[in-house]
């Protein structure tokens, strides 16, 4: 994907992701919100360590949010593109991925 795709793949993580918040865990997503709303992209060298890694952060009770594309322009329809882990504490994303390579 081209960074383009990529930010937009991102953008729509994370607002998959607020979305759920809002819907499951309004005080999770406030206590992000009052926090600085960290994100951090970081890298994955094929599908099965993305599903490793939602796997990994859903076992400690990490809220994920996996982007499918639509297949418009760059990639597959349904190709799953980003995973959104957290919010959570430093130390629980950090378990989860924290030997990934940032973006």
């Amino acid at each position: 994907m081209g960074s383009g795709k990529i930010a937009s793949q991102c953008a729509h993580a994370a607002t998959g992701l607020y979305a759920e918040l809002m819907q499951s865990n309004r005080s999770l997503l406030r206590q992000w919100e009052l926090c600085g709303q960290a994100k951090i992209v970081v890298t994955c060298k094929n599908q099965q360590e993305m599903n490793k890694l939602n796997d990994a952060a859903e076992s400690i009770g990490l809220p994920t949010f996996t982007v499918a594309d639509a297949g418009r322009t760059q990639v597959s329809a349904g190709s799953k593109t980003v995973l959104a882990i957290g919010p959570g504490s430093k130390s629980a994303v950090d378990s989860v991925t924290g030997k990934q390579r940032l973006l």
